[in-house]
């Protein structure tokens, strides 16, 4: 297979454990192991101290795949396949693409929703939001995109890297067109339950179509990024199977300790995620006020969902070398658009983590020197 390099991976991999600061990080705060442990319950704190390091089931822990279900109504365990996320969406590409399929994903978004099918040897059109219209993404530009090869859509809400959330009638919208057409849809729900707005959260696309396929874990919504444990939710188990067998070439099963604390969090998921959702809030509230200070040097479109936004840079050629500069001259680390193939002119801020104020203030005091 041959593929491009991971343009925000190699990024990060240069900077990111060497920056002081990150403001780019899409993740919340990583929940620390004793945190996470004090709130199993006495029979799961038993599962883990007597846990074996041997392999384990293929398609996930079977108490691990209970517990994910029950996120989705009228889908049960057999509808999911436990994996690493990354490792998920190259799966199902595989399980389901061929060269010449066509395929439409949301743009600027993580790179693999559309590298892999790339690599495939699939045509790939991209579905780029308004910008001016706080990143609209429009069902009716979307519709122009679509062929008669058209195999799949793949989208991203709360979307990496704006924040946009659809309202519940556009993605209703959305799914009824590829429902009259036929098309799959995959869905990269990673970032589902950080919506800023009550009610805001939409249906899971693998409840809505039968057609579709989710995208969930522990990464961004649990701060659990390092456990390396999400899942495939859908309807089509004869899908869920062709993965399942590529999967005996890719990482066989997941870790056994990593499936023991994804069960315990999904078991105290209400309180993990509000208080994920609190820490957010108090950031938003920062990041408001710092772009209130410097409207002169970014436009910024407000996200409705999710711990990142995409502001733009007003008075830079080029983010990536503004980028260069900032880690090189105050440790601090944000991901310019450059890392998204889209453009030079926007970056990534990551607002989840706890010292989100710290940052900012550092971030504060560069530019009052540089501008």
């Amino acid at each position: 297979m041959k593929i491009s390099p991971f343009t925000l991976e190699r990024y990060f991999a240069k900077h990111e454990f060497s920056a002081k600061y990150l403001l780019s990080s899409s993740d919340c705060e990583s929940l620390k192991l004793p945190e996470l442990l004090t709130m199993a319950s006495p029979e799961m704190r038993t599962t883990w101290d007597t846990l074996s390091l041997g392999y384990t089931e293929s398609a996930g822990h079977p108490l691990l795949l209970e517990e994910a279900a029950e996120i989705y109504n009228g889908l049960d365990a057999k509808n999911l396949l436990i994996s690493a996320p990354e490792e998920a969406i190259f799966l199902f590409m595989h399980a389901l693409l061929e060269a010449g399929d066509h395929v439409v994903v949301t743009a600027p978004g993580y790179q693999s929703l559309y590298e892999i099918a790339r690599s495939i040897g699939c045509q790939v059109s991209t579905w780029e939001p308004v910008e001016d219209e706080n990143w609209f993404f429009d069902t009716r530009a979307l519709a122009d995109l679509i062929r008669p090869e058209t195999k799949l859509v793949v989208v991203n809400f709360p979307h990496n890297p704006t924040g946009f959330i659809p309202s519940k009638k556009d993605f209703n919208g959305l799914i009824d067109l590829l429902r009259e057409k036929g098309i799959f849809l995959f869905s990269d729900e990673m970032y589902r339950f950080l919506e800023v707005e009550k009610g805001a959260t939409l249906p899971s696309a693998c409840e809505a179509y039968e057609n579709a396929f989710s995208l969930f874990g522990m990464s961004k919504t649990f701060g659990m990024p390092g456990v390396r444990i999400g899942w495939i939710a859908t309807q089509k188990k004869e899908i869920l199977s062709k993965m399942l067998k590529l999967k005996d070439y890719t990482t066989i099963c997941s870790s056994a300790p990593s499936e023991i604390l994804s069960v315990i969090a999904l078991q105290n998921k209400e309180e993990i995620i509000a208080a994920h959702n609190t820490r957010l809030k108090k950031n938003m509230i920062l990041l408001d006020d710092f772009m209130g200070k410097y409207t002169h040097l970014f436009k910024l479109n407000m996200p409705r969902g999710g711990s990142i936004c995409f502001p733009r840079m007003l008075k830079v050629e080029s983010t990536l070398d503004f980028a260069d500069q900032l880690v090189a001259e105050a440790g601090i680390m944000i991901a310019p658009s450059y890392v998204f193939d889209y453009g030079n002119q926007h970056f990534r801020i990551g607002f989840g983590r706890e010292n989100f104020g710290e940052a900012l203030e550092k971030l504060g005091n560069y530019l009052t020197k540089k501008f």
